[in-house]
């Protein structure tokens, strides 16, 4: 059943710029660091998956004799697909709590800092100024955190949270002290650079 190895693992499709920014957010929480070694991994994912073999294989889209040759440690250099399936799977579930207290505090109090380098376009009553490209540092609000948080949580792709990135730095960075006009909205484009931060 070697052949198995060798499937695309069925898990989600890798993060766009949004979504790794949010992933590497969260990962910058952890206080301890995650499993390295791909034994360390399988074992880590076994245990959250509370001992069933069959359930991490079907998860990592391998054998379950490939998952009992990692937990033994007789095999140790898993192929680029499956590697990708142990960091991405085992940074998914590792602290779960620290960072269900960050996203916590962000959608109550702290919001998010978001620092980007993008193209930002403008509408605002039926006119539009040409896109260029901006640096922009600032910080969301809690209710704007809440909202793409929530999103990320449920899966959403690049494509949905763009919208609620793009409302929420129109909010805190072009609205900042109700200086420009109501009915503004900045189209948040052709990401360069984008960190985000609890």
């Amino acid at each position: 059943m070697g052949g198995m190895d060798d499937t695309t693992p069925p898990s989600a499709p890798r993060p766009g710029k949004i979504r790794a920014a949010l992933e590497r957010a969260e990962r910058a929480l952890f206080t301890r660091p995650a499993p390295k070694s791909p034994r360390a991994r399988m074992k880590f994912l076994h245990t959250r998956a509370k001992g069933s073999t069959k359930a991490l294989a079907e998860r990592l889209g391998v054998s379950r004799s490939t998952v009992h040759r990692y937990l033994t440690g007789a095999s140790t250099k898993p192929h680029k697909r499956l590697q990708e399936a142990l960091t991405q799977e085992t940074e998914e579930l590792w602290q779960p709590q620290v960072r269900a207290q960050a996203r916590q505090r962000a959608a109550t109090s702290g919001g998010l800092v978001i620092t980007c380098r993008a193209t930002f376009g403008f509408t605002a009553n039926g006119t539009s100024d040409d896109g260029r490209v901006r640096d922009i540092i600032t910080a969301v609000s809690p209710s704007h955190a809440a909202r793409i948080l929530e999103a990320k949580e449920r899966g959403a792709t690049d494509d949905e949270l763009q919208p609620l990135l793009a409302e929420a730095i129109t909010e805190s960075y072009f609205r900042e002290g109700g200086t420009v006009r109501a009915g503004l909205r900045a189209d948040f484009r052709d990401v360069e650079h984008l960190q985000i931060d609890f």
